[in-house]
């Protein structure tokens, strides 16, 4: 069974790891510009609220990109442990892709990390870059792991409700890359601004700054586990009682009618629309 599940996913744990790697790449190099003191950008835009968000509207442009790409859309993503843990509470994976794909964030988020190190040490290294690392602020750590966790929830929350709207899923991933922006403008200096447990550990492997990492695993996680669940309680109601909304890379039917998630902003009494999306 792994070797026939390695045969014919293997290229999608693949692209998870390609797609986190390049996010962080990006996301070396945009601090660097950014915040590096001996680089012109610093010195000539002396707000840090708006540095942040030069580096929040890079940031937020990039995982559009990937989302959209030809191989983001094959495997629909992720990029986050958080979400393919969501998607598999949701039985939306399989476990065994799930665990794939996870390997495959934390491996290719790290390389992506320890790339940028490699090539350019002393400008990762400084303290202003501190190898794009994320730790709680001035507020502490539980103002931190809230933030997270709110965070998360919302934004799948949002990308569940968006990505099942007939009119609104085609522009499913420009949403994300703008909650993305706004998020590293207005909280980066609370939490840091992670929601993605495999991007945090990218950064202190390189950086060896653990501080409070926990608070990245259990707001993120928790967040978007929550949303998942309190979405499919609403999905039950309006279609009865199922035991999946099963997408692609999914196990098996379980029984439930309605495989495919449904449209359920359109769908019409007794003649439910489905409709099989990359989410």
């Amino acid at each position: 069974m792994l070797l026939e599940t390695l045969r014919k996913n293997g290229v999608l744990y693949l692209i998870e790891a390609w797609a986190l790697g390049v996010f962080m790449v990006a996301a070396s190099l945009v601090v660097i510009v950014v915040e590096h003191p001996a680089l012109p950008v610093r010195a000539a835009i002396p707000s840090g609220e708006v540095r942040r968000a030069i580096i929040g509207l890079c940031m937020g442009l990039t995982a559009v990109g990937l989302i959209y790409s030809g191989w983001g859309k094959r495997s629909g993503a992720h990029l986050n442990p958080a979400v393919t843990v969501a998607q598999w509470r949701l039985n939306r994976i399989s476990t065994l892709d799930a665990a794939f794909y996870i390997l495959g964030q934390f491996v290719g988020g790290a390389l992506g990390v320890w790339l940028v190190w490699f090539l350019m040490p002393d400008y990762m290294a400084h303290p202003s870059v501190n190898y794009v690392a994320t730790v709680p602020g001035s507020a502490g750590v539980w103002v931190a792991l809230g933030l997270e966790f709110l965070m998360s929830f919302a934004l799948l929350t949002m990308v569940l409700a968006l990505s099942n709207s007939r009119k609104l899923s085609p522009y499913t991933g420009y949403f994300v890359g703008l909650v993305v922006a706004v998020y590293i403008t207005l909280e980066a200096p609370y939490s840091g601004m992670s929601i993605n447990p495999a991007r945090t550990v990218s950064s202190a492997l390189s950086a060896n700054v653990w501080t409070a990492v926990w608070i990245y695993f259990g707001g993120p996680v928790a967040g978007m586990s929550l949303a998942g669940w309190l979405y499919r309680l609403r999905y039950r109601k309006r279609h009865g009682e199922c035991r999946t909304m099963a997408l692609h890379l999914s196990g098996a039917q379980n029984g439930c009618r309605t495989y495919k998630v449904l449209w359920w902003t359109e769908e019409r009494e007794g003649q439910p629309i489905s409709h099989q999306t990359n989410s």
